[in-house]
């Protein structure tokens, strides 16, 4: 079952690319059970990035970047790809990816609320900042620096080349990262060397305050893929199938040996840059108008129920599930202790080092 792919910056083509695809077969086509498991990923994803963003208006989280209109274009790139294979270099708005990955909406709760057990940092770092080791699932992310895990991603990629191991690097990143020079020098170098990188963009049209116009010359990030010799493919990031198709194909030319692409998800923010953004001192009200009409969520909803894959009982057991899991969460995470000092320097200095302190 699949949905009509059309990109929201040019509804008359299923997707637009820029530059030449040597290898650009898809994925398998999804099933309902498969659109079905991500819709349910969407839900979840949708209730605890709720509950994160109340928590933090109760001044019990401390920051939230909300993920709210970017679900369907997370969780279609995760479905292309193998979490066991695959590497993932993601940046700060990524709660459906974490999720879709097999992150628990406890662990997550965990880093925005500072309390031990949080994977990434033991809770030392921004929310979805740090690392998940190789033998669970091997997600980086360094730092809440515009664009540094793009080069990151590329070094990576680079040194699975080298040892011969058949991987697919996923560098995450917003529209405003696009601009910066750590981006050009990772795309230039991946095409140069033919790496198996996927950039993933997700362009919701705000690079904090500023807007897309303002940012680049341009209208579609993907277009700056031709310069670099290498495919960009513009997707409607609010059809899940869409996204899954574009990254599939883009997976499947990496592991040919036939280098990068640029695959842009066009999405919309629908809440502030974060918890500490006030997006009306620079976000015009018409802006927002009609914005949560394009709702990856219900639209996915109105696909499964399209195909008969969904019903009013299976649509509530879904949304009642994912109700009591975040609620369950909620509870463990603030009953859970904050780190202890001893372990301070544990993820900090690797082992024997003269940092290390262990």
């Amino acid at each position: 079952m699949l949905s009509e792919q059309t990109s929201p910056n040019n509804p008359e083509t299923n997707s637009r690319p820029a530059g030449s695809a040597e290898n650009d077969a898809g994925p398998p086509t999804l099933n309902d059970n498969d659109l079905l498991e991500m819709y349910r990923t969407m839900v979840l994803s949708r209730v605890l990035d709720q509950r994160i963003w109340q928590m933090n208006r109760q001044g019990r989280a401390a920051i939230v970047a909300s993920a709210q209109g970017h679900e369907a274009a997370q969780v279609g790139a995760i479905r292309a790809l193998d979490p066991e294979r695959d590497r993932f270099y993601i940046y700060y708005r990524e709660l459906t990816t974490m999720l879709a990955l097999g992150i628990t909406p406890l662990e997550l709760l965990l880093g925005f609320l500072a309390k031990d057990g949080e994977p990434l940092s033991g809770a030392r770092q921004f929310p979805l900042h740090g690392a998940i080791d190789r033998q669970r699932c091997d997600i980086v992310s360094f730092s809440n620096v515009v664009a540094t895990q793009l080069p990151q991603a590329v070094g990576v990629a680079l040194a699975d080349k080298m040892r011969g191991e058949k991987r697919v690097t996923v560098a995450y990143f917003g529209d405003g990262a696009s601009s910066m020079g750590e981006t050009h020098e990772a795309m230039n170098f991946a095409a140069i060397h033919r790496l198996p990188v996927i950039f993933f963009c997700e362009n919701n049209k705000y690079a904090i305050s500023v807007p897309l116009a303002q940012q680049m010359n341009i209208e579609s990030v993907a277009t700056r893929a031709t310069a670099y010799g290498i495919p960009g493919i513009e997707v409607n990031g609010f059809d899940p199938v869409a996204v899954y198709e574009a990254v599939g194909a883009a997976a499947n030319r990496a592991l040919a040996g036939d280098g990068p692409t640029l695959v842009e998800a066009v999405v919309e923010r629908f809440l502030p840059h974060t918890s500490d953004d006030d997006d009306t001192r620079y976000r015009p009200a018409e802006d927002l108008e009609g914005i949560r009409d394009l709702d990856p969520i219900p639209a996915t909803e109105k696909l499964l129920r399209a195909s008969g894959a969904l019903d009013d009982a299976l649509d509530q057991e879904i949304k009642s599930a994912a109700q009591k899991i975040v609620n369950q969460a909620t509870e463990d995470a603030e009953n859970a202790p904050f780190p202890e000092p001893h372990d301070f320097y544990d993820q900090v200095y690797a082992p024997g080092s003269p940092g290390d302190q262990s």
